[in-house]
């Protein structure tokens, strides 16, 4: 087979399918979509939080304009299935993300789902939300190599400019 330009070519498939046909896939992603904007953190297949990660950072863009901005109303209006969340997305979450330029979101990694499929899974977050964090902070001990290397630099430094 030889391989040429065309084959790198992506001919118009450009997200998942996700299993699904056109219609269910978008009321898949707007209800994921609507979860993240109620509960800040949802716990989903890795995929398919993947794919709605772009679609949410692109939605709290639009809220960053205000809810005076007809399209981002617009885009509200359809991606959120739940109309009082609405509110919440103009009020709290663009206000919170004003200084940041984007990549609102966080997504982690989970241990597969024990159930039939072992999907992988994924937790995505709103960064900000007010939950205690996913991943715990690394406590700095002086045992690691890197703090070894360190205290053993110090020490030649300071032979070196002692006596």
């Amino acid at each position: 087979m030889r391989l040429s330009l065309v084959a790198a070519i992506s001919h118009g498939r450009v997200f998942r399918r996700l299993g699904r046909g056109p219609r269910s896939r978008l009321d898949l992603l707007r209800n994921l979509v609507t979860a993240l904007v109620r509960h800040e953190r949802i716990e989903a297949p890795w995929a398919r939080a993947d794919e709605m990660r772009g679609y949410a950072e692109r939605l709290i863009d639009y809220a960053k304009r205000g809810d005076t901005d007809e399209r981002a109303m617009r885009m509200a209006d359809f991606w959120l299935t739940e109309k009082d969340l609405i509110h919440k997305l103009f009020k709290v979450l663009a206000p919170r993300f004003q200084p940041h330029p984007g990549s609102y979101t966080r997504m982690l990694h989970i241990p597969n789902r024990d159930s039939l499929d072992r999907a992988k899974m994924a937790v995505i977050e709103l960064k900000g939300n007010p939950y205690p964090p996913l991943i715990r902070p690394r406590r700095d001990s002086e045992k690691t190599l890197l703090n070894q290397l360190l205290k053993g630099y110090r020490e030649d430094a300071q032979r070196a400019a002692g006596p």
